[in-house]
């Protein structure tokens, strides 16, 4: 049997095998890359070569900017910053039936694009928005869709964590780009989650918020303005090349910090505490990434990409058909595993693929992105819709039926964004950071 078959059934059996039995995704992914290494060479050398390929994987400057990230993230979900920004979301979401279900979105979008987290949005918000939905005759199960079909739009709209992992997955992608690319399906996801939600509000009568005073509109975007700053401060000196993403994210520590001592809501005892969730957080996704590239350096090593890049193409040459079997593996895939270990599995699986049909790196990845983003609303493994319903203080099933119309409305925006591909090309093209520019 060909050493490629073997190393690759090792690994997807041993991944398997170890997440039914409950092993943590990274320890199974390391364990089974282990494996898979020990059959292509001796132990000792196995066990340098892991080490030494773990250790190259974490060895990045670019990879600071998630840990940093994800610390902004911590210090924004405990500096009262939620909180302003669902003000603010109510002026932007106006007085259309349903109003209050536009603002959970509109906020979580808000939130999502400053903190980079999915989970945190869909805590940091829907712990707000739930009883106000409830209070003005909400049903519960709709608020809970509300809110957790929307939070993913922070994995797409920058700052994006998942984003920094891919471009480390791709060899260097521009996380510039990637970071403008996400915008338009960010918001296209933002705005079909509130179509959804304006029909079902219109169709159970749903009040719309009550009139907000000019003057009240004021103070209530003024207050919300040096938390909307932090991502013109740091998307726009990431763009503009005026500092890096790893330097952007330090810098996004130190404003929301800032900001937290600022309000009063986070005081210096508290550091201890945030200090270690974010510990705790990147630890994780960190050593995700190590194991990975143990994973990743096998799979080059007996050239398993281009095993599958074979089956594909045997299978049909048209794009269509080839990015269309992709989304359902990804689509598959994310609803099992989290976002950050399937984009670290996948990206140098498919890349090559889809670089071969002549897909753009930026266009695939938002694509990759975006289907893994799927994975944390759906069940079995899905963080977001746990989170969401913990918060709604609702059971799963409660909220399966109600989600459905947002989950049709976001496959919709995936394929969208999968054949046209100027959604996310748009953006980096007229800031002149496409591939090759």
């Amino acid at each position: 049997m060909d050493i490629a078959v073997v190393v690759g059934l090792i690994l997807a059996i041993g991944i398997f095998v170890f997440l039914i039995i409950g092993v943590p995704v990274s320890v199974s992914v390391g364990i089974s890359s282990m494996i898979a290494m020990m059959y292509i060479l001796s132990f000792d050398d196995a066990l340098l070569s892991s080490s030494q390929r773990m250790f190259a994987g974490m060895n990045s400057f670019s990879l600071l900017a998630i840990p940093f990230f994800i610390l902004a993230g911590v210090i924004m979900n405990n500096g009262g910053i939620a909180t302003r920004l669902i003000n603010c979301a109510k002026i932007l979401s106006g007085r259309m039936p349903g109003s209050l279900a536009h603002t959970n979105t509109i906020a979580n979008m808000l939130f999502g694009s400053i903190s980079g987290s999915a989970v945190a949005a869909a805590a940091a918000v829907g712990t707000t928005m739930s009883p106000m939905q409830k209070k003005e005759g909400y049903h519960s199960d709709f608020s809970a869709a509300v809110n957790i079909s929307s939070a993913p739009t922070g994995m797409l709209i920058p700052p994006s964590n998942i984003m920094i992992v891919y471009s480390l997955a791709s060899g260097g992608t521009s996380i510039a780009a990637l970071f403008l690319g996400g915008y338009l399906p960010g918001l296209l996801w933002g705005l079909s989650c509130m179509f959804i939600a304006w029909i079902i509000s219109k169709k159970r009568n749903y009040k719309s918020q009550l009139s907000i005073s000019w003057k009240d509109k004021f103070y209530i975007i003024l207050d919300a303005v040096p938390c909307l700053l932090l991502i013109v401060i740091v998307i726009g000196g990431i763009i503009g090349g005026i500092f890096t993403a790893t330097e952007g994210s330090a810098i996004a520590v130190i404003y929301s910090l800032i900001l937290s001592f600022i309000y009063k809501t986070i005081k210096i005892r508290d550091l201890p505490g945030i200090l270690i969730e974010a510990t705790k957080t990147t630890s994780i996704v960190v050593f995700l990434i190590g194991v990975s590239t143990i994973m990743a350096w096998v799979m080059s090593f007996t050239n398993i990409p281009g095993l599958i890049s074979d089956v594909l193409m045997s299978i049909s040459d048209s794009p269509i058909v080839i990015l269309l079997i992709m989304n359902l593996i990804l689509l598959l895939v994310g609803a099992f595993m989290d976002p950050t270990p399937a984009v670290l599995i996948f990206t140098p699986i498919f890349l090559p693929i889809a670089m071969e049909l002549g897909i753009d790196p930026i266009h695939f990845g938002v694509m990759l992105v975006l289907n893994v983003s799927v994975g944390t609303i759906t069940p079995p493994v899905g963080p977001v819709l746990f989170i969401g319903v913990r918060v709604a203080k609702l059971k799963i099933e409660n909220v399966i039926k109600p989600i459905m119309p947002f989950f049709i409305a976001i496959i919709g925006v995936l394929l969208l964004v999968t054949f046209v591909p100027a959604i996310s090309l748009w953006l980096p093209d007229v800031f002149g950071l496409l591939t090759g520019e």
